[in-house]
């Protein structure tokens, strides 16, 4: 098995929606910040890898035939490197709806989340490969632009597909050779759905 899809859009960007359509159209497991909390002998791998010593992406992803969402999409560059044949995918969406998103879901569960192995690897990545000031709204905003900026100037022209929530398959499928399903795109992980799973998981506890 072989990565074929690198997510290089960042979290809050349509990812887990991606997630869920690249596993109907690949046949596949995708890989996805969420899937981190059931491998927590992950986490070591991309904080080492947000330290600049990356593992061998060929052996860590080989079960894996794509990956999007952070923490991947951090290291697009390494695994296209590593991937050669791979799409590279960078979803994207207006700045500040992502800030508002973003802020609203992710970077609220990451402020409130105790120490922790996971919590010390996402503060290392946003460190070394976004900012550091992550709550900062004009940082945060100015290295999400700087990101997707990047990606489209130094992604390799005929690799890269740049996908915004609401393209649906068409894109996707144009880009990887395959028939558009007839089933509707997945539409999921809504600001509504992760507050909601995050309140039950506060009742849980």
């Amino acid at each position: 098995m072989t990565l074929r899809v690198i997510g290089a859009g960042v979290g809050r960007t349509g990812t887990n929606s991606l997630q869920l359509a690249l596993e109907h159209l690949l046949g596949g497991r995708c890989y996805h910040m969420l899937e981190v909390f059931p491998h927590p002998e992950d986490i070591d791998v991309w904080h080492q890898a947000a330290l600049g010593r990356p593992p061998d992406w060929r052996v860590f992803l080989q079960d894996w035939v794509a990956a999007v969402d952070w923490p991947a999409s951090a290291f697009w560059e390494g695994l296209a490197e590593s991937f050669p044949d791979a799409l590279i995918l960078l979803s994207v969406r207006d700045a500040e709806s992502w800030w508002t998103s973003a802020s609203n879901t992710i970077l609220g569960a990451f402020e409130r989340a105790p120490e922790s192995p996971w919590r010390s690897m996402v503060e290392a990545m946003f460190r070394h490969t976004f900012t550091a000031d992550i709550f900062n709204k004009e940082a945060a905003i100015a290295a999400f632009e700087g990101h997707n900026d990047y990606v489209r100037m130094h992604a390799p022209r005929a690799r890269l597909l740049e996908w915004h929530p609401g393209d649906g398959w068409e894109p996707l499928c144009h880009a990887l050779g395959l028939p558009v399903p007839e089933l509707p795109f997945p539409h999921v992980n809504t600001t509504e759905d992760f507050q909601q799973r995050a309140s039950s998981a506060s009742r849980a506890d």
